[in-house]
């Protein structure tokens, strides 16, 4: 089947791309590194949940609660075997990749972060993957340290040596930047950080929806990602680490189902990952994420990439005919499926409402990354991206959109 042919396949597993908007516009939604859409599979598994064996889990012996659990942990499973992780026991779920990073921060940065110590971050990171740094530095007294980015949306590698150093005990890097669309070199900036001693920290809520990732081949001490941008619900994300850390750091939260024992004079840990996991559990949200998974096994993750990779070409080829038009980050050959861009005389909001009428979503804003837009000089872009069922026409809709917002604003 041809690439066209299987996208458009793949479209009708989608129930709202069928929509047409209040103004008559069928939709076209390019917000996918904001949030993904949901397959038909992966509603009705939720709603399956919700009809038929809604229970807690872990806690009951009766016909529900079984088979509850039994979902929720074949969902575990599920993730496992998607990022190649050695155990299930090493998936941790979190309500996304936010928690997961915060968890780690306090978790395993307070058991082994203090004053002289260093942590390494990226000019292109999410706010989720700064904030915690910074609240838990404040807490803590250890400095924090940023790899520069250059003009062309890159990581300065050039600087690393002078960075990294044995004072660095965890070096946190996005896998792909939700801004300049920066696909970065894992590999190598893991091999650099072992150099020095340091434990890593990978933010891949932008590529584990887009791309095969193995973290055992990564090599990766912590692997974080939202299950809501990968044809997945909102709520549940998935904190990945190595088993040795988990089973030193202590509980993130307090509460049912995280404990072995409870005494008056104390408490005992139930086993990794449950003892990260407090409370009743987002059950329906993670069997969701067990369908997304079986769902994007069904596509083929190597068949998701090159299809995004064709996709990012081509608009990128046709957003550069726009006159005015800055796209921000590399080329096409060094980014993911998202291209953040400005145009001139044009705010981006503007640019969003615009395009709305045209029945194109597309996001407006800093994109939760205010270094990185500082960085580049902008207060903000606009942002296109894209996903397993967009096609190159919607590109071309995006495009018309574009010319006539700059008709509308340089009258």
């Amino acid at each position: 089947m041809k690439v066209a042919d299987r996208t458009i396949a793949r479209r009708s597993d989608f129930p709202i791309l069928q929509r047409v908007l209040p103004n008559g516009r069928p939709l076209v939604y390019l917000d996918n590194a904001a949030s993904s859409q949901k397959p038909e599979c992966v509603i009705r598994a939720i709603d399956d949940y919700y009809r038929r064996y809604n229970a807690n889990v872990h806690r009951g012996v009766h016909t529900l609660s079984e088979e509850a659990t039994a979902a929720f942990e074949e969902a575990r499973e599920k993730v496992a075997k998607f990022i190649n992780a050695p155990s299930a026991r090493q998936i941790v779920f979190t309500r996304g990749a936010t928690e997961a990073i915060n968890l780690v921060a306090y978790s395993w940065g307070r058991a082994n972060l203090g004053p002289g110590d260093e942590v390494l971050i990226t000019e292109m990171e999410h706010h989720a993957n700064i904030v915690p740094w910074q609240i838990v530095q404040e807490q803590l007294g250890f400095t924090l340290r940023y790899v520069p980015i250059t003009p062309q949306g890159l990581l300065d590698l050039d600087s690393l040596p002078e960075l990294l150093t044995e004072r660095t005990k965890l070096f946190c890097f996005v896998h792909a930047s939700n801004v300049v669309g920066t696909i970065n070199p894992v590999r190598e900036l893991v091999a650099a950080a072992r150099a020095v001693g340091a434990k890593v920290l990978i933010d891949g809520a932008q590529s584990v929806p887009h791309m095969p990732v193995d973290v055992q081949a990564l090599d990766a001490d912590f692997y974080v990602f939202s299950g809501h941008k990968m044809c997945g619900p909102t709520g549940v994300g998935v904190l990945y680490a190595k088993r040795e850390l988990l089973e030193a750091m202590p509980p993130f939260m307090g509460g049912g189902d995280m404990i072995r024992e409870v005494k008056m004079s104390g408490s005992k840990w139930n086993a990794v990952p449950y003892k990260f996991e407090a409370g009743t559990p987002a059950i329906a949200e993670v069997i969701g994420l067990g369908a997304a998974v079986d769902y994007l096994q069904q596509v083929g993750m190597e068949w998701v990439h090159a299809h995004e990779r064709e996709i990012t070409q081509y608009a990128y080829a046709r957003l550069s005919e726009v006159e005015g038009l800055r796209i921000l980050g590399p080329g096409p050959e060094q980014r993911g499926g998202l291209i953040a861009f400005t145009l001139d005389g044009v705010h981006p909001h503007d640019i969003a409402a615009i395009l709305d009428r045209a029945g194109v979503a597309v996001r407006a804003g800093h994109h939760c990354a205010q270094p990185l837009h500082s960085r580049l000089g902008v207060p903000a872009s606009a942002r296109a991206s894209f996903y397993l069922y967009n096609t190159l026409e919607e590109v071309d809709v995006l495009v018309e959109a574009l010319h006539r917002a700059q008709e509308v604003f340089m009258v």
